[in-house]
């Protein structure tokens, strides 16, 4: 594995992906950033901008071996099938799109990448382009081959991981089984050791019910599912507080001695996170064979073009994809 390259996607090309990229080349790079997009684009968006970028064409067997210096960007091209507009999504560009994930992914399987950094996707016309298509964790995961996936969200000072994702509220709860409990606290536990250097990670681990079930008065989950699981894990060694209730877990008496947080659903955890750092967190998809980060943020199809956005959480992506790859490399 180049420990020194990665991969950009711009994600979708008519929302703000391309200007991310574009206005990131004003600051050089420390490491080699290679972005996997439509040439074309690039330029059409960099007059838009009114921003000057030295756009620089690499591809296998031509990769740079040092960062690009300020002002100039390293692009792998990649064809749209037509020109894209600022702010206007076409459906006959879906497979561009997927086939930018699909050059960065088999880089980093091939070991031309050390990992993958995303901008986001429309996950919307690229299933009316009629491509089933439910984001990028789980297209990547089918790339990968990983039979099971984590998303962790983080910024200065928290990590959340999630046990269930994009689920309507209602279906939760059958979801927490002990199997998936295990698999999740299992591929967290060991991302955070192998990717993220943390010798013995101290986890707290979310209730699933209003103040942890208050013994089986508000729920069982806790008694039959949670408690049993956890209890296991920590037969194995795992250092698993919980589960605790999710209203007094976020405080900063709990959080100063805590590596990652455990929620048991997208909206008990994530709120927490996205009030202390949005526009500074970064999606970090745990348990693939590759290194993937991306921004927390989506599409923002009005701002494209406009030149009024915040790179911020794309630099957080960065940073996090370079410090997980210094610390997979070490012995």
């Amino acid at each position: 594995m180049n420990v020194h390259r990665f991969a950009l996607t711009p994600g979708e090309p008519a929302g703000i992906g391309p200007d991310l990229c574009l206005l990131l080349a004003a600051q050089a790079q420390p490491r080699v950033l290679v972005v996997v997009a439509d040439l074309e684009l690039l330029h059409a968006r960099a007059a838009e901008l009114g921003v000057q970028v030295d756009l620089v064409a690499v591809s296998p067997g031509r990769w740079p071996e040092l960062p690009a210096p300020a002002g100039t960007l390293y692009v792998w091209d990649t064809p749209l099938a037509i020109a894209a507009q600022s702010g206007q999504l076409d459906p006959r560009n879906a497979a561009y799109v997927l086939e930018t994930l699909t050059r960065a992914g088999q880089g980093c399987i091939d070991g031309d990448f050390a990992g993958m950094i995303t901008a986001p996707v429309h996950k919307g016309v690229i299933n009316e382009a009629g491509t089933a298509f439910s984001g990028h964790t789980e297209f990547l995961a089918e790339l990968t081959g990983a039979p099971q996936v984590v998303m962790m969200l983080a910024t200065q000072g928290l990590r959340v991981a999630l046990v269930t994702t994009h689920l309507p509220l209602k279906d939760v709860a059958a979801a927490i089984t002990g199997d998936r409990l295990e698999q999740v606290t299992r591929i967290l536990h060991r991302d955070l050791v192998e990717k993220f250097g943390l010798n013995r990670p101290r986890i707290l681990v979310c209730g699933l019910n209003p103040h942890a079930g208050e013994g089986g008065h508000l729920g069982r989950e806790e008694i039959e599912i949670i408690e049993p699981c956890l209890e296991r894990l920590r037969a194995d060694g795992m250092d698993l507080v919980g589960p605790l209730p999710a209203d007094t877990l976020f405080t900063p008496k709990n959080l100063e001695h805590c590596d990652a947080v455990l929620a048991m659903y997208h909206d008990q955890g994530l709120p927490v996170l996205k009030y202390k750092g949005f526009g500074a967190a970064v999606n970090v998809t745990l348990g693939m064979p590759i290194i993937r980060t991306s921004v927390d943020h989506g599409t923002a199809l009005d701002l494209a073009g406009t030149g009024r956005i915040d790179t911020g959480s794309l630099q957080v992506a960065l940073e996090t994809a370079y410090q997980m790859a210094e610390a997979a490399k070490a012995p």
